[in-house]
């Protein structure tokens, strides 16, 4: 495994837990390199997704449109992390959100079924599965509680902490969107 990407990739992953030589070689048999360039989609919005993948460099935005054409990021997803549309992927629906990439971004991909049959082979991949889920609800308990009960400040506190290094790397209406600040007030909170 020659690939740079792909140990990126084991580092994290054995960030998580004890990932034997026999089940590392089995990531490049699912897990491929891929790139985007800035602008282009890792899915939309209306498509039912198909892979997962695994942010080496570059930055993701996960972002909802509703009826009026108004944008709602969900998360950014900069590099050392997975992305997906991850519900439309359990439920074989369509995606309801877009992932576009802010940044040239380059990914490892995997089809998301051959993913869940590795998941079968090993307890190394189950521990691995669970504990990327587990993550995925901690941070989306946590961004529902942000919504619900803090005000923009807080929120726009909240992102900084969760994304220390994204401030600069993110335009400033995409920020507006992620902490739900759509009106002019936002900027009086960006610059204190």
């Amino acid at each position: 495994m020659a690939n740079p990407f792909y140990h990126q990739l084991i580092g994290i992953l054995r960030s998580i837990t004890a990932l034997p030589d026999h089940q590392v070689e089995k990531l490049s048999e699912i897990f491929r390199p891929s790139s985007l360039s800035a602008g282009q989609f890792f899915i939309q919005a209306g498509e039912r997704p198909t892979q997962i993948g695994f942010v080496v460099s570059g930055l993701m935005r996960l972002y909802y449109v509703n009826s009026a054409g108004m944008e709602f990021t969900k998360a950014f997803c900069p590099e050392n992390h997975f992305v997906a549309a991850y519900s439309a992927l359990l439920l074989n629906q369509p995606a309801r959100f877009f992932i576009e990439a802010l940044e040239d971004t380059s990914l490892l991909v995997a089809d998301y079924q051959a993913y869940q049959q590795l998941c079968t082979e090993h307890a190394c991949w189950q521990t691995i599965n669970h504990r990327l889920v587990e993550g995925l609800f901690i941070k989306k308990e946590k961004r529902e509680a942000e919504l619900l009960l803090d005000d923009a400040t807080t929120r726009y506190q909240t992102f900084l902490a969760e994304y220390p290094d994204l401030e600069n790397r993110v335009k400033q209406y995409h920020i507006a969107s992620r902490v739900n600040a759509h009106d002019s007030s936002w900027f009086g909170i960006s610059l204190s």
